[in-house]
């Protein structure tokens, strides 16, 4: 799923909601997730999952072309971590629609 899908999905369950509000309700939660983390916030969402900032540290890599050694600088990464409904949830569905696939014959 897109950010424009996530937009159409919003402005279609709402139906009070335009499409540019939807666009700007999406950009606006996106932003304000965006700036939690940078602030080295975490972000839970209860029955989704958690986004936290992971750090990496520096590191020795190589050039692949040269095979050079090249020092790779410490890096912090976005981790999103599933909660445990969602895992299950999708674990659920994809058993579903293996199931139905199998039937089919795919």
């Amino acid at each position: 799923m897109t950010r424009s899908d996530l937009v159409e999905e919003l402005a279609a369950r709402f139906a009070q909601l335009t499409h540019r509000d939807a666009e700007y309700a999406v950009k606006t939660i996106l932003d304000a997730m965006s700036d939690a983390l940078v602030r080295g916030h975490r972000i839970e969402i209860r029955g989704f999952g958690s986004f936290t900032v992971n750090r990496r540290p520096p590191r020795i890599g190589r050039n692949p072309r040269s095979g050079e050694s090249v020092q790779i600088p410490e890096k912090r990464v976005p981790h999103f971590k599933p909660g445990k409904a969602l895992r299950e949830a999708v674990d659920a569905r994809t058993a579903e629609l293996d199931a139905e696939q199998r039937l089919r014959g795919d």
